[in-house]
């Protein structure tokens, strides 16, 4: 292949709750560029990273990482200051997706479908935060840490001890957690790609084994959930889905790739959940099934952005 293809650095791993996650990202979109590009490196992301990658002098790196430090903006900061073009949203963007509670505040003045919600701290005590949320938004309901993905510490509560076992365990990951009412409906994901502009992939249907809760590993672990392309749901409601997942993705300033997650009641608006700025790549993970039922492979997917990426050069 030609000595004029670029650098590229794909990140993976960290102190993340998610790394994990990243590392099956990382892998399998490794194999994946091997095959197109000869000067692909992976960097663990640990305190050694600013030094590897000033001397691997990266044309490109391609963040994929999931969660704190990776899909917050930290990384993104670095990657600005030292001048290097990388793949996804930049610093702002990055920490506003990743702020559930943020995200939601942002986007409720649009008019987008929102589940009622409410932002607990640990510092009330659990047995205070579950009084709370029982006044203010019944049973049942959903908890979920603030700023965490891939269904990290996220549990549905049907009853108060329910609840404060959700909450004991999202407090124990970050100090605030995010209660809302549970929506009986669809798990419905739009993937957005920047081509350059903003495009959604086919709407996608996650669906558990005996329709269980989609759980960390329900969404990981092959056998447990399947998805469903196109999502067998009304034109109506399959459409406010794509339309929203792109406004999603502009209103925050998103770039070259994103996911938003919906819950589609049987009538009515679907209810926006949470945005993903980096989506995640596995072999169990829903964007690269959305792609290639658009007829895109994952290695068109990565080309994408790292044009998109070599096209913006660096964002300092």
């Amino acid at each position: 292949m030609s000595e004029n293809q670029p650098v590229i650095v794909i990140l993976c791993g960290g102190p993340s709750p998610e790394a994990a996650v990243s590392r099956l990202s990382a892998g399998r979109i490794q194999g994946l560029m091997a095959r197109q590009y000869d000067h692909l490196h992976v960097l663990e992301l640990d305190c050694h990273v600013a030094k590897e990658l000033d001397r691997l002098k990266p044309d490109v790196v391609f963040p994929l990482l999931h969660g704190p430090f990776g899909e917050d903006g930290t990384i993104q900061g670095l990657l600005d200051i030292m001048g290097i073009p990388y793949i996804g949203s930049g610093v702002k963007s990055s920490s506003v997706a990743m702020d559930k509670y943020f995200t939601k505040q942002l986007l409720a003045p649009l008019g987008i479908n929102l589940a009622r919600s409410r932002l607990l701290h640990k510092s009330s005590g659990i047995e205070k935060a579950a009084d709370k949320t029982i006044r203010s938004l019944g049973l049942p309901v959903v908890v979920k840490p603030r700023s965490q993905g891939s269904t990290i510490a996220i549990n549905a509560a049907s009853n108060r001890d329910e609840l404060v076992s959700a909450l004991k365990e999202s407090f124990d990951v970050e100090e605030y957690a995010l209660v809302e009412e549970l929506i009986d409906g669809r798990e419905i994901t739009v993937s957005v790609l920047d081509r350059p502009t903003p495009e959604a992939l086919p709407v996608l249907e996650v669906r558990t084994a005996g329709n269980g809760w989609f759980d960390y590993d329900h969404k990981y672990t092959p056998g447990l959930s399947e998805h469903l392309l196109p999502a067998p749901i009304p034109e109506d409601q399959y459409r406010y889905c794509q339309e929203w997942a792109v406004r999603v993705h502009k209103e925050l300033g998103l770039l070259d790739i994103s996911r938003t997650d919906f819950i589609v009641p049987q009538e009515g608006d679907p209810v926006f959940l949470e945005t993903n700025s980096m989506p995640g790549m596995t072999p169990t993970s829903m964007l690269p099934d959305a792609a290639e039922h658009a007829g895109l492979s994952m290695l068109d997917v990565v080309d994408f952005m790292i044009n998109n990426a070599l096209n913006r050069g660096p964002r300092n």
